[in-house]
Formats: C-alpha cells, structure tokens, sequence
C-alpha cells in the first residue's frame, strides 16, 4: 500500500464491517478506519482523505450528521453513506444537505462498492483539477488572453486575402479578387480544384475577410469519414441515442454558429446524406441525433471539391438541389502547373518556415533547385511541393540546398524540360539503338543534375572515366550546357 493511492476513510462502529470493507478496498486505496465521529475527524486532521465512508447507525452522532460536518471542514472530500435501512428519512433528509455523492444499501456487493469509491475517486480528482485550472486562469488569465489576441493577429496577416502568397503576375490574383468580392455577403462558396491546390487556406482567408471573422471557423473533410460518423461529426448527438453515446455531444455545425465552416470533399457524400445537409442549409436547423427538436444554427457554408459537380448531378451522384444551394459563386482553384510564377516564391516561404522551426540559419534556394522545381509538372501541387522542400532540408549536408536532394522524378522531370531531344523517351520512337542513346542521355543528364554539373561526381557515380564522360557529352551534345 502506497500514499499514492486515494486515500479512503472508513467510519463504522462494528469492527467486523471495518475489516470487511478494509479488505475489500485495500488493493485499490489507502484505507483509514475509524470506530467513532471523533476518531474519525482527527484522522481527517493529519492525513490526506479523498473519499469518506460512513455507516448510518453509529452511537452519539449519526453518519448524516458527521459527514455534515465533514462538508464544512473538509469540503472537497467525496461523501458517501451506508445503511441497512432502505427508508431512513434522515438520510433521504441529509442528501441534499451533507452534499452526499452516493447511498449505499446493506448488504453491499464488492463489485459495487469498487465500482462507486471508482467513481468517487475520480470525481476528487476532476474536482481538484478544476480548482487548479481556475486558480492557474486567473493567475494567468491576462496574460494569456493577451497572447490570445496576438496569435489571431498573425493569423489574421497569414490568411488575409491580400498576402496570400503569389507573384504579381499569378492567376491567383483573379482567385483573389473574387474571394474579396464575395466575403461581404453570406453568399455559399464552392471552391472547385485539384486536391493540395490551398482550398482549405482560400476558405480560412474568406473568412477572415468577412464580418464573420471574430467566429469560429470549423472545418471537416467530408471525404474521410463513413456517412455515420460524418453525421455524428457535424450532428452532433445526445447521450444514449446509440451505443457509446455516454455523454451529450455539440456537432460541429453548432460548435460553428455564427462562424463559417469548410466542407471539404463535399463530392464524395452520398445521397442519402446529402439529403440532411440540405435542410440544415434550406432551415437553418440542425437536430442532433436522438433530439427531440432541431437547434437553430446562423453559419456561413464553404464547400470544396477535386470532382466535377455539374457532371456528377447529370449522372444522379450528386442532388441538384444541393448542388445550387452550396454553388451560388464557384471558384475554380488553379493548379501549381499553370502558376509557375508562384512555384519559387511558395518554395522559399517553406524553407524560411522549416529552417525557423529548426533554428536553422535562413538560406536563399539557389538557380538551379528554381529551374528544377519550376520544370515538375506537380500532380500533388502544394501539397507535394512541401513536402519536396521538406525532404531537401532535411537531406541538405552542411546546411547547403541542393537540387541533387530532390526527388528522382523532380530531376527527371529538369532534365526532360531542358533537353527537348530527350523527349524522345516518352514516345519511344525509332529504333533499339535510337532508343538506347536516348535513354543514355538522359542517364547521363540526370546524374549530371543532380551534381550540380561537376563532371569528376557523375563520372563517378556512372563508372566512366572523365575523358569517357566528356566523350558522351560530346556525342549527345550535352557539353554545349
């Protein structure tokens, strides 16, 4: 037996009842016994009791009346009685008033008991946690609302629809611009586009632009969860209205109202779900599951999605009239391919980003990890660009942002775009020999991109001499780069 367990005090005046509960509870708890009220408050007066467990019927006082007393001494302790008496008015008297967690009949069963100084023991603990949560809010409660309020500062210039990242010159201006257009009005939003293209950053932006920005903004991906869940998820749902339901839970589009939430993947919801999303949108109502009325809920939507809506409602996968209520601005999202322009400047913000986090001195991406980034053709967008950044910082020797730390394709793709007669591997024309020099050149290009076009490197990794490799070069014409 530990101090660390809770510590249990066991009020009763027949020494048989004492061991009995003693050896009941011994495994799980510091077990104090007392055969007296006055026992039983000097023991509350040197140690640490948690849980009080008294007997009804003791000679001088009764148990109602000590854990009474227990209440205004000791008020945190948890309370709990026991009586052979199923009728005892002054204990039905004295729930209320000595704060008494549980009442317990003779004779008591050991899985009971265990069961309820469990749940007692846990309760002290909440309770306990609760007061130092509060003590510790309104020691640093200022301070933290301060930090609050500069945190949505700097996620508030993050997000804004005027420093988003993009060059000049970018498609996203006219995405932009858009978006700055519509955040005045409750109007829907439907953000179309490849997945990675920054949906999600391009909703939290228009809610940041709009008169709903002090509000929550909640999102959820609609394409990740069963229809089941995904309801539970935005429902909500009231305790015992399924199995597990143990305790009420407030649906995100509640936990969004007055706010704006994000519906990603809205396309890969199924009809019959679509149906309930519908009337949250035409009433303005939610009703958690196992409710017995809806709850109004004051909210801006933003869908998104990879899929082509318009064709998926010709086909019936998708409800025409959600489509319209979700659809009355569509944005489509440019991918990464068709902004260029923005690839170097997104690139350089990742590694100013990650090399920070590090505590890494900042560095420049130098000329020839630009051409190669801005050669891909970025089926992952900026998603995979990220993540290509990511893996060339962690991969860097000394510090030093390489081209040859990108990935293989990354480097395939470079050297695809600036050799145009290597072109002639992705349509395997002409014969084996035309073929096999081809894909020699390339070899040959690859490696030497990867060693920034130091000749003794590549040779190396190619097994050829330095006179073999300028060889090759001249005969693939490699040596005009």
């Amino acid at each position: 037996m530990t101090s660390e367990l809770p510590g249990v005090l066991v009020v009763d005046d027949e020494l048989r009842s004492q061991e009995a509960l003693h050896r009941t509870l011994e495994e799980d708890f510091n077990v104090f016994t007392a055969s007296s009220a006055a026992e039983a408050a000097e023991i509350m007066a040197r140690e640490w009791i948690q849980i009080v467990l008294c007997d009804q019927r003791m000679p001088g006082v009764s148990g109602v009346q000590f854990l009474r007393e227990v209440r205004d001494k000791w008020p945190d302790a948890v309370r709990i009685i026991i009586s052979g008496y199923t009728e005892s008015e002054d204990i039905i008297a004295g729930i209320n008033e000595a704060g008494i967690y549980q009442y317990l009949l003779k004779p008591w069963q050991p899985e009971q008991l265990l069961l309820t100084l469990r749940g007692a023991a846990e309760i002290y603990r909440l309770q306990t946690e609760n007061q130092r949560l509060s003590l510790d809010l309104k020691v640093t409660g200022p301070v933290m609302r301060q930090r609050v309020a500069s945190k949505r500062q700097v996620i508030e210039r993050k997000f804004a629809l005027d420093t988003l990242l993009r060059a000049p010159d970018s498609p996203m201006n006219a995405v932009c611009e858009l978006l700055c257009k519509v955040a005045r009005l409750d109007v829907p939003v439907l953000l179309t586009g490849e997945s990675g293209t920054g949906k999600e950053l391009l909703a939290r932006a228009l809610h940041l632009a709009s008169p709903r920005r002090s509000e929550p903004f909640v999102t959820e991906n609609c394409g990740a969860v069963p229809d089941q869940l995904l309801e539970s998820e935005l429902f909500g749902y009231k305790r015992g209205a399924f199995t597990g339901a143990y305790e009420d839970r407030v649906g995100l589009f509640k936990q969004a109202d007055g706010g704006s939430i994000f519906l990603d993947e809205i396309g890969e919801t199924t009809p019959a779900f679509q149906v309930k999303l519908l009337r949250v949108l035409q009433e303005g109502e939610v009703r958690p599951i196992g409710a017995p009325r809806p709850l109004p809920v004051d909210l801006r939507v933003v869908a998104a999605t990879n899929r082509d809506l318009e064709a998926d409602v010709r086909a019936g996968r998708f409800r025409e009239d959600l489509y319209y209520r979700i659809a009355a601005i569509t944005i489509q999202v440019p991918p990464l391919r068709e902004r260029p322009m923005d690839i170097g400047l997104i690139a350089q913000t990742f590694v100013d980003e990650t090399l920070s986090a590090a505590g890494l001195a900042p560095q420049r991406l130098g000329h020839d990890v630009l051409s190669c980034l801005t050669a891909y053709r970025w089926p992952g967008n900026v998603r995979e660009l990220r993540n290509e950044v990511l893996r060339m910082v962690a991969l860097a020797d000394d510090g030093e942002l390489r081209a040859a730390d990108l990935s293989p394709r990354v480097l395939r793709a470079a050297a695809v775009e600036q050799e145009p007669a290597l072109e002639l591997l992705s349509g395997l024309d002409g014969d084996l020999k035309t073929r096999l020099d081809a894909l020699e050149a390339r070899i040959v290009r690859e490696s030497l991109v990867r060693h920034r076009w130091n000749k003794t490197h590549a040779a190396r990794e190619l097994g050829l001499s330095r006179v073999g490799l300028r060889n090759k070069l001249t005969r693939y014409g490699l040596d005009k780069d």
